[in-house]
């Protein structure tokens, strides 16, 4: 596990929760690029990446 790839995972899901409701383009693309710095994160630390769309709120 780094240090590095918990921060990405953190910066991430941040990004992805303040516009996984928003319904402009714009908001659902920076939602998806929150979704994608969180996935490399959890690559990183050896964990499977999220695959579920950001805001459908699957445990996974």
């Amino acid at each position: 596990m780094s240090v590095k790839g918990h921060i990405k995972e953190a910066a991430g899901y941040a990004k992805e929760e303040m516009h996984e409701h928003g319904k402009t383009p714009e908001s659902q693309r920076k939602a998806e690029e929150g979704r994608e710095l969180r996935n490399e994160g959890r690559i990183e630390d050896g964990k499977a990446p999220k695959v579920s769309k950001p805001g459908t709120d699957h445990p996974e």
